[in-house]
């Protein structure tokens, strides 16, 4: 018998233990991403208050009319941009970086590059 390998179970393994030492406060909220194989969410939460301040995901009719895959590098790019809007709109400069238990490479990346690159602090 072949033992199968979850990938994904090993992923929520990693992310527990990351969030054991990363915490959104108010001052520094955290910049959550959530990676599927044909999208990306990104959230920024406050969790002493346990409220999500800011969303962007490659969903959302703004992100999908720009690119044509939602699954890519461009597509992380256009979210990391568009959540970095959104935060400086509702006055969030710095923020903690939560890659949810995802090595920081390609699509984790391209989004975290391009929220820099909006303004975001991490």
């Amino acid at each position: 018998m072949i033992n199968k390998i979850d990938k994904n179970a090993i992923r929520r393994r990693k992310h527990v233990r990351v969030r054991k030492k990363i915490s959104g406060t108010p001052a520094r909220p955290r910049l959550c991403v959530f990676r599927s194989n044909t999208n990306i969410y990104a959230q920024i939460i406050d969790d002493v208050a346990g409220n999500t301040l800011v969303s962007a995901s490659t969903l959302e009719k703004e992100v999908k009319a720009s690119i044509a895959n939602g699954s890519n590098k461009e597509g992380a790019a256009a979210v990391g941009k568009l959540i970095a809007e959104r935060a400086l709109a509702k006055d969030i400069k710095e923020v903690v970086f939560d890659r949810g238990g995802y090595i920081f490479h390609g699509r984790i990346e391209a989004l975290a590059e391009a929220a820099r690159e909006a303004g975001l602090v991490f």
